[in-house]
């Protein structure tokens, strides 16, 4: 398996979490503040043993910590594992701004009547250029 040499193996962990929309919906929860795992599991239509597997997976790359409070664990979100996920998406973010910019001044200018469209030459086109114009015919 390939490994971009920018994405530590924490950094797989985190994506690895974020591509469960489930795990991405106990996110948004804990965003809102810490919950026991019994209140995460009541929220979704899911058993509880699959919310404890969640829980587990995203506790494993650091996306949530876990504290006991008597006999509950008490779930909260920690987002910094999250800045480096930011900061990986930041260069696509830069690269579809630029390329959408583009896109934009492009299809105003057809709008304008600024561009002249340009046609791609056919392969018959080549053809005959290549031959000196002669006609097939």
């Amino acid at each position: 398996m390939m490994r971009h040499h920018s994405v530590t193996y924490g950094q797989q962990d985190a994506f690895a979490a974020l591509s469960d929309p489930t795990r991405r919906a106990v996110l948004d929860l804990l965003r809102r503040g810490s919950r026991p795992a019994g209140q995460i599991a009541a929220m979704f239509p899911v058993s509880r043993p699959a919310i404890s597997k969640h829980l587990r997976l995203l506790r494993r790359a650091q996306l949530v910590r876990e504290r006991r409070e008597g006999r509950q664990r008490v779930y909260e979100l920690n987002a910094a594992p999250l800045k480096a996920v930011d900061s990986w998406i930041a260069e696509y973010r830069t690269f579809w701004q630029k390329n959408l910019a583009s896109l934009k001044s492009f299809v105003e200018s057809e709008q304008s009547g600024d561009a002249k469209p340009q046609r791609r030459p056919t392969a018959r086109t080549k053809q005959r250029r290549k031959h000196g114009n002669k006609s097939d015919s």
